[in-house]
């Protein structure tokens, strides 16, 4: 055994890794679920400009949404192999920095996603 008290036992690290997956796993099925109840309802709004804007800012969400829970499990698993406190914080501040980045690009397309919905909402019917 190492002389560091602040490393994490292989024990823990192995539980926590396993915990990860079926939490992992349970989100699929649950993102899953929902994808296919937006798919329908949104299939059941009418075919015009402001549906297409709403749609494609909802896909976009969606997408981003997946693409953040899948960096936060990717975290998740980090830190659960993570043989150390320092380990740990070493791939946190890695994840908070590119999240950040992530999270103001993701912004910035919704904003342009949603400006244009509305210009949309603007334009006269035909």
């Amino acid at each position: 055994m190492s002389q560091n008290p602040f490393e994490i036992p292989q024990q823990v690290r192995d539980m926590a890794e396993q915990n990860v997956e079926q939490a992992r796993q349970a989100y699929g099925q649950f993102i899953d679920a929902m994808t296919q109840a937006m798919t329908f309802w949104s299939k059941s709004l009418p075919a015009n400009d402001v549906s297409s804007g709403f749609r494609s800012v909802q896909d976009r969400a969606t997408k981003f949404a997946k693409q953040n829970a899948e960096a936060a499990f990717a975290l998740a698993s980090d830190l659960a192999s993570a043989k150390d406190i320092q380990e740990i914080l070493a791939h946190q501040s890695r994840f908070a920095q590119s999240q950040m980045q992530a999270y103001a690009l993701q912004a910035q397309e919704l904003g342009r996603l949603v400006t244009e919905a509305m210009q949309s909402l603007q334009k006269p019917q035909r």
